[in-house]
Protein backbone atom coordinates (compact mmCIF):
# COMPACT_ATOMS: atom_id res chain seq x y z
CA UNK A 1 0.00 0.00 0.00
CA UNK A 2 2.88 2.47 0.64
CA UNK A 3 6.25 2.39 0.13
CA UNK A 4 8.08 -0.54 1.15
CA UNK A 5 10.06 -0.04 4.57
CA UNK A 6 12.95 -1.63 6.60
CA UNK A 7 12.28 -4.19 9.42
CA UNK A 8 11.57 -2.32 12.44
CA UNK A 9 9.98 0.42 10.76
CA UNK A 10 6.60 -0.11 11.80
CA UNK A 11 3.29 -0.70 10.10
CA UNK A 12 -0.13 0.15 10.23
CA UNK A 13 -3.16 -2.52 9.82
CA UNK A 14 -6.32 -1.61 9.27
CA UNK A 15 -8.87 -4.47 9.68
CA UNK A 16 -12.99 -4.44 8.47
CA UNK A 17 -16.10 -5.72 9.63
CA UNK A 18 -18.63 -5.56 6.83
CA UNK A 19 -22.30 -5.73 7.43
CA UNK A 20 -25.08 -5.94 4.68
CA UNK A 21 -27.98 -4.34 6.22
CA UNK A 22 -31.13 -2.62 4.48
CA UNK A 23 -29.98 0.22 3.46
CA UNK A 24 -26.90 -1.66 1.70
CA UNK A 25 -22.88 -2.87 2.75
CA UNK A 26 -21.30 -0.64 5.49
CA UNK A 27 -18.50 -0.86 7.45
CA UNK A 28 -19.57 -1.68 10.68
CA UNK A 29 -16.47 -2.03 12.44
CA UNK A 30 -12.82 -0.69 12.14
CA UNK A 31 -9.70 -1.47 13.69
CA UNK A 32 -6.63 0.62 13.05
CA UNK A 33 -3.19 -0.05 14.59
CA UNK A 34 0.45 1.52 14.34
CA UNK A 35 3.52 -0.44 15.13
CA UNK A 36 5.40 2.36 15.79
CA UNK A 37 9.13 2.14 14.62
CA UNK A 38 11.82 1.85 17.71
CA UNK A 39 14.45 3.98 15.78
CA UNK A 40 14.16 6.93 18.06
CA UNK A 41 15.84 4.27 21.10
CA UNK A 42 18.81 4.17 19.24
CA UNK A 43 19.48 8.17 19.96
CA UNK A 44 19.98 6.92 23.40
CA UNK A 45 23.98 7.28 24.97
CA UNK A 46 24.46 9.31 21.83
CA UNK A 47 26.30 13.06 21.95
CA UNK A 48 23.43 15.66 20.81
CA UNK A 49 25.61 16.41 17.50
CA UNK A 50 26.15 12.65 16.79
CA UNK A 51 21.80 11.97 17.66
CA UNK A 52 21.06 14.91 15.07
CA UNK A 53 23.50 13.56 12.39
CA UNK A 54 22.49 10.09 12.99
CA UNK A 55 18.40 10.80 12.61
CA UNK A 56 18.29 11.25 9.28
CA UNK A 57 20.15 7.46 8.67
CA UNK A 58 17.44 6.05 11.28
CA UNK A 59 14.50 7.23 9.52
CA UNK A 60 14.03 6.20 5.54
CA UNK A 61 11.39 9.10 5.19
CA UNK A 62 11.75 12.84 6.19
CA UNK A 63 15.47 12.59 6.58
CA UNK A 64 16.21 16.59 6.61
CA UNK A 65 12.78 17.37 8.62
CA UNK A 66 13.68 14.71 11.39
CA UNK A 67 17.44 15.74 11.58
CA UNK A 68 16.33 19.19 12.34
CA UNK A 69 13.44 18.00 14.86
CA UNK A 70 16.24 16.69 17.18
CA UNK A 71 18.85 19.40 16.43
CA UNK A 72 16.25 21.76 17.48
CA UNK A 73 15.75 19.58 20.35
CA UNK A 74 19.62 19.35 21.41
CA UNK A 75 19.44 23.18 21.19
CA UNK A 76 16.61 23.65 23.76
CA UNK A 77 18.06 21.45 25.79
CA UNK A 78 21.60 23.01 25.56
CA UNK A 79 20.50 26.84 25.45
CA UNK A 80 21.51 27.66 22.09
CA UNK A 81 19.87 30.04 19.94
CA UNK A 82 20.22 28.91 16.27
CA UNK A 83 17.43 31.38 15.07
CA UNK A 84 19.48 33.02 12.47
CA UNK A 85 19.43 29.40 10.65
CA UNK A 86 15.55 29.34 10.41
CA UNK A 87 15.40 30.80 6.71
CA UNK A 88 17.79 27.94 5.35
CA UNK A 89 15.98 24.98 7.51
CA UNK A 90 12.52 25.58 6.56
CA UNK A 91 13.79 26.16 3.09
CA UNK A 92 15.86 22.49 3.20
CA UNK A 93 12.37 20.95 4.77
CA UNK A 94 10.14 22.45 2.15
CA UNK A 95 12.34 20.90 -0.75
CA UNK A 96 11.72 17.45 1.07
CA UNK A 97 8.27 17.98 1.53
CA UNK A 98 8.21 18.89 -2.45
CA UNK A 99 10.21 15.33 -3.07
CA UNK A 100 7.60 13.91 -0.97
CA UNK A 101 4.83 15.22 -2.47
CA UNK A 102 6.16 14.14 -5.92
CA UNK A 103 7.06 10.72 -5.36
CA UNK A 104 3.06 10.17 -3.60
CA UNK A 105 2.09 11.86 -7.45
CA UNK A 106 4.03 9.88 -9.48
CA UNK A 107 4.36 6.71 -7.77
CA UNK A 108 1.17 5.91 -4.95
CA UNK A 109 -1.32 8.03 -7.44
CA UNK A 110 -0.93 6.50 -10.32
CA UNK A 111 -1.48 2.61 -8.20
CA UNK A 112 -4.79 4.13 -6.98
CA UNK A 113 -5.90 4.36 -10.81
CA UNK A 114 -4.08 1.18 -11.84
CA UNK A 115 -1.56 2.85 -13.93
CA UNK A 116 2.07 2.13 -13.94
CA UNK A 117 4.00 4.88 -11.70
CA UNK A 118 6.49 6.78 -13.05
CA UNK A 119 9.54 7.12 -10.74
CA UNK A 120 11.92 7.88 -13.71
CA UNK A 121 10.16 11.37 -13.85
CA UNK A 122 10.94 12.45 -10.29
CA UNK A 123 14.56 12.35 -11.49
CA UNK A 124 14.92 16.44 -12.34
CA UNK A 125 12.84 16.64 -9.50
CA UNK A 126 15.21 15.32 -7.07
CA UNK A 127 18.45 16.87 -8.68
CA UNK A 128 17.02 20.24 -8.05
CA UNK A 129 16.45 19.11 -4.35
CA UNK A 130 19.66 17.52 -3.66
CA UNK A 131 21.08 20.85 -4.83
CA UNK A 132 19.75 23.30 -2.04
CA UNK A 133 21.82 21.78 0.62
CA UNK A 134 24.99 22.70 -0.88
CA UNK A 135 23.81 25.90 -1.98
CA UNK A 136 22.98 26.72 1.73
CA UNK A 137 25.64 24.96 3.25
CA UNK A 138 28.81 24.44 1.20
CA UNK A 139 29.83 21.87 3.64
CA UNK A 140 26.59 20.28 4.44
CA UNK A 141 26.76 20.87 7.98
CA UNK A 142 22.83 23.02 8.34
CA UNK A 143 21.25 20.07 10.58
CA UNK A 144 23.61 20.20 13.33
CA UNK A 145 22.65 21.85 16.49
CA UNK A 146 23.73 25.31 16.50
CA UNK A 147 23.55 25.17 12.91
CA UNK A 148 25.82 24.82 10.34
CA UNK A 149 28.22 27.75 8.07
CA UNK A 150 25.45 29.51 6.31
CA UNK A 151 26.78 30.95 3.00
CA UNK A 152 23.85 30.95 1.06
CA UNK A 153 24.24 30.80 -3.20
CA UNK A 154 21.45 32.78 -4.07
CA UNK A 155 22.07 32.47 -7.96
CA UNK A 156 21.97 28.41 -7.53
CA UNK A 157 19.14 27.91 -5.10
CA UNK A 158 17.11 30.31 -7.65
CA UNK A 159 18.31 28.13 -10.44
CA UNK A 160 17.06 24.91 -7.98
CA UNK A 161 13.48 26.44 -7.03
CA UNK A 162 12.96 27.34 -10.69
CA UNK A 163 13.72 23.72 -11.67
CA UNK A 164 11.09 22.81 -8.93
CA UNK A 165 8.45 25.23 -9.79
CA UNK A 166 9.25 23.85 -13.37
CA UNK A 167 8.97 20.30 -12.71
CA UNK A 168 5.46 20.83 -10.86
CA UNK A 169 3.71 23.25 -13.49
CA UNK A 170 4.69 20.33 -16.13
CA UNK A 171 4.53 17.19 -14.42
CA UNK A 172 1.57 17.42 -11.65
CA UNK A 173 -0.40 20.21 -12.95
CA UNK A 174 0.43 20.63 -16.57
CA UNK A 175 -0.56 24.33 -16.34
CA UNK A 176 -1.78 26.46 -13.63
CA UNK A 177 -2.74 24.55 -9.81
CA UNK A 178 -6.39 24.97 -10.07
CA UNK A 179 -7.91 27.75 -7.48
CA UNK A 180 -11.15 26.65 -6.79
CA UNK A 181 -13.61 23.94 -7.23
CA UNK A 182 -14.91 25.04 -10.83
CA UNK A 183 -10.91 24.99 -11.89
CA UNK A 184 -10.42 21.56 -10.18
CA UNK A 185 -13.45 20.38 -11.69
CA UNK A 186 -12.20 21.16 -15.02
CA UNK A 187 -8.42 20.53 -14.47
CA UNK A 188 -9.85 16.89 -13.98
CA UNK A 189 -11.89 16.70 -16.67
CA UNK A 190 -8.65 17.60 -19.08
CA UNK A 191 -6.84 14.82 -17.05
CA UNK A 192 -3.45 16.07 -18.62
CA UNK A 193 -1.86 14.74 -15.51
CA UNK A 194 -2.28 11.10 -13.02
CA UNK A 195 -2.85 14.10 -10.74
CA UNK A 196 -5.56 14.99 -12.66
CA UNK A 197 -7.06 11.71 -13.46
CA UNK A 198 -6.91 10.93 -9.79
CA UNK A 199 -8.94 13.85 -9.19
CA UNK A 200 -12.01 12.82 -11.49
CA UNK A 201 -12.09 9.99 -9.66
CA UNK A 202 -12.35 11.48 -6.48
CA UNK A 203 -14.81 14.24 -7.15
CA UNK A 204 -17.23 11.65 -8.61
CA UNK A 205 -20.28 11.76 -6.38
CA UNK A 206 -19.97 8.42 -4.81
CA UNK A 207 -16.29 9.46 -3.66
CA UNK A 208 -15.83 13.29 -3.10
CA UNK A 209 -17.62 13.18 0.22
CA UNK A 210 -16.82 9.57 1.06
CA UNK A 211 -14.36 9.41 4.38
CA UNK A 212 -15.17 12.38 6.24
CA UNK A 213 -12.57 12.55 8.97
CA UNK A 214 -14.13 14.80 11.21
CA UNK A 215 -12.27 15.79 14.77
CA UNK A 216 -10.14 18.71 14.64
CA UNK A 217 -7.23 19.40 13.03
CA UNK A 218 -4.19 19.53 14.80
CA UNK A 219 -3.38 23.57 15.30
CA UNK A 220 -0.44 22.93 17.88
CA UNK A 221 2.99 24.18 16.87
CA UNK A 222 4.75 25.06 20.56
CA UNK A 223 7.80 23.33 21.19
CA UNK A 224 6.86 23.80 24.84
CA UNK A 225 3.17 22.28 24.34
CA UNK A 226 5.22 19.05 22.55
CA UNK A 227 7.52 18.92 25.29
CA UNK A 228 5.29 18.98 28.27
CA UNK A 229 3.29 16.11 26.26
CA UNK A 230 6.03 14.00 25.69
CA UNK A 231 7.86 14.51 28.53
CA UNK A 232 4.46 14.19 31.02
CA UNK A 233 4.03 10.80 29.13
CA UNK A 234 5.90 8.17 27.75
CA UNK A 235 2.53 6.55 26.39
CA UNK A 236 1.65 9.95 24.56
CA UNK A 237 2.96 9.28 21.15
CA UNK A 238 1.37 5.82 20.60
CA UNK A 239 -2.02 7.14 21.44
CA UNK A 240 -1.40 11.27 21.22
CA UNK A 241 -4.20 13.76 22.02
CA UNK A 242 -5.02 17.62 21.77
CA UNK A 243 -7.75 18.48 24.46
CA UNK A 244 -8.24 15.22 25.21
CA UNK A 245 -9.45 14.07 21.72
CA UNK A 246 -7.49 12.97 18.46
CA UNK A 247 -6.48 15.36 16.18
CA UNK A 248 -5.63 15.41 12.32
CA UNK A 249 -2.03 16.97 11.03
CA UNK A 250 -0.74 17.23 7.64
CA UNK A 251 -1.61 19.25 4.24
CA UNK A 252 -5.45 19.46 5.39
CA UNK A 253 -4.07 21.26 8.78
CA UNK A 254 -1.93 23.79 6.56
CA UNK A 255 -4.47 24.39 3.76
CA UNK A 256 -7.60 24.79 5.31
CA UNK A 257 -7.88 28.17 4.73
CA UNK A 258 -6.76 28.33 1.50
CA UNK A 259 -9.23 29.52 -1.35
CA UNK A 260 -9.03 26.13 -3.44
CA UNK A 261 -9.85 23.53 0.20
CA UNK A 262 -12.73 26.23 1.31
CA UNK A 263 -14.06 26.07 -2.49
CA UNK A 264 -13.94 22.25 -2.19
CA UNK A 265 -15.22 21.97 1.13
CA UNK A 266 -18.28 24.00 0.44
CA UNK A 267 -18.95 21.99 -2.25
CA UNK A 268 -18.68 18.66 -1.15
CA UNK A 269 -17.81 18.91 3.06
CA UNK A 270 -15.76 16.35 4.36
CA UNK A 271 -13.92 13.44 2.83
CA UNK A 272 -11.62 12.20 -0.11
CA UNK A 273 -12.41 15.47 -2.64
CA UNK A 274 -11.25 17.40 0.71
CA UNK A 275 -8.54 15.92 1.48
CA UNK A 276 -6.88 15.97 -2.28
CA UNK A 277 -7.55 19.62 -2.75
CA UNK A 278 -5.44 20.04 0.85
CA UNK A 279 -2.67 18.18 -0.91
CA UNK A 280 -3.19 19.74 -4.25
CA UNK A 281 -2.65 23.45 -2.17
CA UNK A 282 0.42 22.34 -0.44
CA UNK A 283 2.05 21.29 -3.61
CA UNK A 284 1.38 24.77 -5.20
CA UNK A 285 2.19 26.79 -2.11
CA UNK A 286 6.00 25.36 -1.57
CA UNK A 287 7.67 27.39 -4.59
CA UNK A 288 6.10 30.49 -2.36
CA UNK A 289 7.18 29.27 0.66
CA UNK A 290 10.75 28.65 -0.77
CA UNK A 291 10.38 31.81 -2.57
CA UNK A 292 10.11 33.83 0.61
CA UNK A 293 12.85 31.68 2.61
CA UNK A 294 15.17 32.25 -0.69
CA UNK A 295 14.75 36.57 0.12
CA UNK A 296 15.34 35.98 3.85
CA UNK A 297 17.94 34.39 3.66
CA UNK A 298 21.39 35.63 5.26
CA UNK A 299 25.12 34.26 5.74
CA UNK A 300 25.33 32.86 9.63
CA UNK A 301 28.15 31.22 11.70
CA UNK A 302 27.37 28.05 13.49
CA UNK A 303 26.44 29.22 17.20
CA UNK A 304 28.94 27.69 19.94
CA UNK A 305 27.77 26.16 23.13
CA UNK A 306 26.65 27.90 26.03
CA UNK A 307 27.76 27.26 29.84
CA UNK A 308 24.59 26.29 31.22
CA UNK A 309 24.11 22.36 32.03
CA UNK A 310 22.51 20.37 29.79
CA UNK A 311 18.62 19.72 30.12
CA UNK A 312 15.85 18.83 28.26
CA UNK A 313 14.44 20.22 25.21
CA UNK A 314 11.75 19.64 22.33
CA UNK A 315 12.16 20.39 18.31
CA UNK A 316 9.70 20.50 15.69
CA UNK A 317 9.55 20.39 12.32
CA UNK A 318 7.35 20.24 8.97
CA UNK A 319 7.29 17.48 6.86
CA UNK A 320 4.72 16.65 3.73
CA UNK A 321 2.66 14.16 6.06
CA UNK A 322 2.15 16.47 8.97
CA UNK A 323 4.13 17.85 12.13
CA UNK A 324 7.24 16.01 14.10
CA UNK A 325 8.11 16.68 16.97
CA UNK A 326 11.56 15.40 19.23
CA UNK A 327 12.11 15.45 22.74
CA UNK A 328 14.96 14.43 24.32
CA UNK A 329 16.59 14.54 28.25
CA UNK A 330 20.73 15.45 28.36
CA UNK A 331 22.88 13.72 30.99
CA UNK A 332 25.63 15.71 33.12
CA UNK A 333 27.85 14.53 30.12
CA UNK A 334 25.74 15.51 26.84
CA UNK A 335 24.70 12.21 26.25
CA UNK A 336 20.85 11.68 25.16
CA UNK A 337 19.52 9.98 28.61
CA UNK A 338 16.55 9.85 27.11
CA UNK A 339 14.33 10.37 23.60
CA UNK A 340 10.70 10.24 22.49
CA UNK A 341 8.91 11.38 19.42
CA UNK A 342 5.39 11.77 17.74
CA UNK A 343 5.01 11.48 13.99
CA UNK A 344 1.95 11.97 11.52
CA UNK A 345 1.69 8.60 11.32
CA UNK A 346 0.89 8.40 15.01
CA UNK A 347 -2.13 10.88 15.00
CA UNK A 348 -3.52 10.27 11.52
CA UNK A 349 -3.45 6.70 12.31
CA UNK A 350 -4.03 6.12 16.28
CA UNK A 351 -6.31 3.91 17.06
CA UNK A 352 -8.99 6.35 17.04
CA UNK A 353 -7.69 8.87 15.25
CA UNK A 354 -8.84 10.61 11.89
CA UNK A 355 -8.53 6.89 9.51
CA UNK A 356 -10.62 4.92 11.77
CA UNK A 357 -13.21 7.95 12.00
CA UNK A 358 -13.37 8.08 8.33
CA UNK A 359 -14.50 4.66 7.77
CA UNK A 360 -16.75 4.45 10.76
CA UNK A 361 -20.06 3.36 9.41
CA UNK A 362 -18.80 4.28 5.95
CA UNK A 363 -20.63 2.74 3.12
CA UNK A 364 -19.47 0.62 0.58
CA UNK A 365 -20.38 -1.86 -2.46
CA UNK A 366 -18.91 -4.88 -1.33
CA UNK A 367 -15.54 -6.40 -0.24
CA UNK A 368 -13.45 -5.32 -3.07
CA UNK A 369 -15.06 -1.62 -3.24
CA UNK A 370 -14.23 -1.38 0.45
CA UNK A 371 -10.56 -2.39 0.22
CA UNK A 372 -10.06 0.27 -2.77
CA UNK A 373 -11.47 3.15 -0.95
CA UNK A 374 -9.83 1.93 1.99
CA UNK A 375 -6.69 2.62 -0.47
CA UNK A 376 -7.68 5.78 -1.15
CA UNK A 377 -8.26 7.11 2.09
CA UNK A 378 -4.67 5.93 3.72
CA UNK A 379 -3.11 7.39 0.19
CA UNK A 380 -4.95 10.84 1.00
CA UNK A 381 -3.62 10.56 4.69
CA UNK A 382 -0.10 9.21 3.79
CA UNK A 383 1.29 7.15 5.93
CA UNK A 384 5.16 7.06 6.25
CA UNK A 385 5.08 3.32 6.76
CA UNK A 386 3.56 0.62 5.05
CA UNK A 387 -0.26 -0.11 5.29
CA UNK A 388 -2.11 -3.88 5.19
CA UNK A 389 -5.95 -4.38 4.84
CA UNK A 390 -7.75 -6.73 6.07
CA UNK A 391 -11.56 -7.09 5.24
CA UNK A 392 -13.97 -9.84 7.42
CA UNK A 393 -17.72 -10.03 6.29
Amino acid sequence: MSTPTLPGEGSVSVRLWLDNGPEGMTIRRAEVAARRPRAVAALVGRRAEEAARLAPLLFSLCGSAQGLAVARACEAALGLDAGAHDAARSLLTDAEALDSHGWQALVEWPARLGTPPRPAALRELRSAVSAVLPALYPAKDGLRPGGGTLRPDSAALRDALDRMAGWLETTVFAGPPPRDADELAGWATRGGTDSALLAARLLSPGLAGWGACGGPLLGERSPGWFAAALAGDPGFAAAPRRNGAPALTGPLERQADHPLVVSVTERFGDGLARLFAARLADLAELPRRMEAAIAALRPADPVAAGSSSPGEGCGVAETARGRLAHWLRLDGDGRLADARMVAPTDWNFAADGPLARGLANAAVRDRDDAVERVQLLVAMLDPCVACGIDVHE
